[in-house]
């Protein structure tokens, strides 16, 4: 028991002077069995960091990029996450794995550019772009593809990617195939105005045409991003008309194209729709036609399908689907969806209920209206 006593004192002096740094006020000469209890305190201490290093370790694999550059002589090097090359040199990127899926500025596929060549080998995806222009400026991305049979899935901890600037001193602005764009204002989603640059130290500025002014950018409501153009980060119809963007770098500035910055009245989401019959009672003979209407962005498309009380007997019926657009006041735009369903020659099997469903990316809404035989 004395024995123990002691040990406990000797371990609470040597607690007190590691935590103080002080020794204690008193020593004595060690008891024997006392140093079969340091080496387990020696022990203990290089497993802190190894366990550290493990998690470390662990947590870099959770996201892995695959994507290597390959370079002149046979080097190879891990692209940066935006490189700038002058238009006209070609580049080869390789992303490890048995099955890779890419994506890249999308007017390469639109015009089926043959500069482009995307290849699988065995134990990587290869994506080869020749004689590149100021167009081709933009992501080039890349991850891995996990199948079974002929469903694959994206690999989320294996991908890569680089923003490449193919720099043209005569091209500041990405070239675009249109010289005019329309960008609408949408109030619950920001707006982008698309003037990228190919000179990622270019100034750029924003202006409207009228009446002729520069839009200041605070860094809060509107922010430049060098990857994507102007933003506005909470689009109000006070945005609406022309506006282009002016960019310099080392010489003379250029205008970029314009840019029609029209406001969307309709919040997105999932259709807002309202079904109407051109009569709820009709007489044996009679023509009758339900009308779905939707109202939503002037971007958002919309599609329909319907159910309706001969759809079971076969009962031929005419659907017909149309949109436009309709501008209510300046710079406000809206799109009008309508299906129409018509039923000729009105009979017993046609009395019921007319059910319509409108879907767009946002949702899906169903409305039924009834219509009965007199």
């Amino acid at each position: 028991m004395r024995l123990w006593v002691l040990l406990s004192l000797l371990l609470l002096h040597e607690t007190l002077q590691n935590v103080t740094g002080q020794p204690a006020k008193s020593k004595r000469p060690k008891e024997p069995g006392e140093n079969k209890i340091k080496p387990a305190n020696k022990k203990m201490k290089p497993k802190l960091p190894k366990l550290k290093e493990r998690e470390s370790s662990d947590s870099s694999t959770k996201s892995q990029s695959i994507m290597i550059q390959v370079m002149d002589k046979g080097r190879f090097q891990k692209p940066a996450a935006t490189l700038s090359l002058p238009a006209g040199q070609s580049i080869e990127l390789r992303c490890k794995g048995n099955k890779i899926g890419w994506s890249y500025p999308s007017y390469l596929d639109t015009f089926k550019d043959s500069r482009l060549s995307i290849k699988q080998l065995d134990r990587y995806g290869q994506l080869i772009l020749t004689n590149s222009t100021a167009a081709d400026s933009g992501e080039y991305s890349c991850w891995l593809l996990l199948c079974n049979g002929y469903s694959c899935k994206k690999d989320e901890s294996k991908t890569g990617s680089t923003y490449i600037f193919f720099t043209d001193k005569g091209e500041l602005f990405v070239p675009t195939s249109s010289y005019f764009e329309i960008v609408y204002l949408n109030p619950d989603k920001p707006a982008v105005i698309p003037c990228r640059v190919t000179i990622p130290s270019a100034k750029v500025t924003l202006h409207r045409e009228f009446p002729a002014e520069e839009i200041k950018t605070d860094g809060t409501n509107i922010i430049y991003d060098v990857k994507k153009g102007f933003i506005y980060q909470h689009p109000t119809s006070d945005h609406i008309g022309v506006v282009y963007c002016r960019a310099e770098s080392q010489g003379a500035p250029q205008i970029s194209i314009k840019y029609q910055l029209l406001y969307v009245e309709v919040p997105s989401g999932p259709p807002s729709t309202t079904i109407v019959a051109s009569s709820n009672k009709a007489e044996g003979g009679d023509n009758v036609n339900v009308l779905c209407i939707v109202l939503g962005g002037p971007d958002v498309e919309v599609e329909f399908s319907w159910k309706y009380p001969g759809e079971e007997y076969e009962r031929p019926v005419i659907i017909q689907d149309s949109w436009r657009l309709i501008n209510r006041g300046i710079g406000h735009t809206t799109r009008i969806s309508k299906s129409v369903i018509a039923i000729e020659d009105f009979e017993t099997i046609d009395a019921g209920n007319y059910i319509c469903t409108a879907q767009n990316l946002r949702g899906q809404t169903t409305v039924a209206t009834r219509v009965e035989l007199t």
